[in-house]
């Protein structure tokens, strides 16, 4: 068992890939407060905006990691999500701060629909991945 750079990028992309997770389920139990009006917008945009750079961040570490482990099949995988990342932060309606929420709009049912749909789309990739990348660990330290 030898603990090559792509075996340790696999470990990382798990770990990582763990605290993906926790961010989509977070993103998900916060439309569902707003949904029931548990919440109040401006509180709980205040608090998914600033997890949304960390998010995007830590996803482009792990396909960085990949990079440089010639890892292509992983980083051909995670191409869509870095694509939607991307246009998501260019196209995102404020543009004073870095997060993807406004308060005024967030409130609608069309958007909490689509944020509510955005976050178990991206909690069900992120989990694929997750397991994706432990048979690949697996696989790489068997070699």
């Amino acid at each position: 068992m030898a603990f090559t750079f792509v075996a340790v990028a696999y470990i990382a992309a798990l770990i990582l890939t763990a605290l993906l997770i926790f961010f989509a389920i977070w993103h998900i139990i916060a439309f569902d407060e707003l949904k029931n009006d548990h919440k109040n917008p401006i509180d709980q945009c205040n608090s998914l905006n600033p997890l949304v750079l960390p998010e995007y961040i830590t996803h482009g570490i792990i396909n960085i990691l990949f990079l440089f482990g010639y890892e292509w099949r992983s980083l051909i995988i995670n191409m869509p999500l870095i694509a939607y990342h991307i246009n998501r932060f260019r196209t995102r309606p404020l543009r004073d701060g870095l997060g993807l929420y406004d308060p005024t709009t967030i409130v609608s049912q069309q958007q909490l629909s689509k944020a509510t749909r955005e976050g178990w789309i991206k909690l069900g990739f992120y989990m694929i991945t997750f397991f994706y990348y432990l048979y690949c660990m697996i696989a790489e330290l068997i070699q």
